[in-house]
């Protein structure tokens, strides 16, 4: 036990010279420092002392006055050092999975045209489409007439009143008056075919009371002989067109009966478009 009260002895005055830099040896501190420790000691149970003084010898220690010194109290932390120099380049690791699809950008300003590419072949033909509704009839304009003569007596200087009807659908001839009316603008075509018996015949189609076409045809003796006519004429709405005798009496050998006829004819060729 007093062996180990003069290490303690020992190790105090390290530490104190480590304090106060010289050895000076304190009393009063020294002694406190000294009760403390052997405070510490008297602690352990009394096998422990039977242990310690087992293990009573110690190595020796090392030359030099603080041999064996206990650690002071740590001192401040020292400064930074300067930054060292950038290390090597590492090793280019594996490529990585492939990220989530990005948000779609705004709109970009549209670019200059493109030069014309060359022409590609023709494709196939397509399939035939489905048949259209019916379309509006386009309005058809009529006005036409065929006349034919029943009475043999015919005055001169007169309209020829033709009263078998052939054909007068749009009643625009008018059989009381022996006059064609008309009703539709446009150009129309007229003739006629007069059978000759017993006088010669002499005959004009009127426009408007103005003869603008004329039919002579002179009889022979014991024999019926035709004469006939046509022209085109544009007609204004409420013109008038007729046949009849010109001259005297003495050229109105118009004839008709159930073998032969006298006719007079006419229909709208095409409509004025104003």
């Amino acid at each position: 036990m007093s062996t180990r009260l003069l290490r303690l002895d020992h190790l105090l005055t390290c530490m104190l010279t480590a304090v106060y830099g010289f050895d000076s040896r304190p009393e009063g501190l020294r002694m406190l420092l000294l009760q403390a420790v052997l405070l510490l000691l008297v602690l352990p149970s009394h096998a422990q002392e039977t242990t310690t003084e087992k293990l009573e010898v110690l190595p020796p220690l090392p030359k030099g006055v603080c041999t064996g010194w206990m650690a002071g109290i740590p001192g401040h932390p020292g400064h930074n050092g300067t930054p060292g120099r950038d290390g090597r380049d590492g090793v280019r690791g594996e490529k990585g999975e492939k990220g989530d699809a990005g948000l779609v950008g705004p709109k970009g300003d549209t670019g200059e045209t493109g030069v014309t590419g060359v022409e590609g072949p023709r494709g196939f033909p397509g399939v035939q489409g489905r048949k259209g509704e019916p379309g509006e009839s386009a309005y058809v304009y009529r006005s036409a007439f065929s006349v034919g003569l029943e009475d043999r007596v015919t005055v001169p200087n007169v309209p020829i009143r033709f009263t078998k009807i052939f054909y007068n659908q749009q009643n625009h001839y008018d059989s009381t008056t022996g006059k064609f009316h008309c009703n539709i603008p446009g150009l129309y075509y007229f003739s006629y075919h007069i059978t000759v018996y017993l006088k010669d015949v002499k005959v004009s189609l009127y426009k408007k009371d103005k003869a603008t076409l004329f039919t002579f045809d002179q009889y022979q003796d014991k024999d019926l002989d035709q004469a006939s006519g046509s022209v085109l004429l544009h007609l204004e709405l409420g013109d008038q067109v007729w046949l009849q005798v010109y001259g005297d009496g003495e050229h109105n050998g118009l004839y008709a009966d159930n073998v032969n006829d006298s006719t007079f004819t006419g229909f709208l060729l095409y409509h004025d478009i104003n």
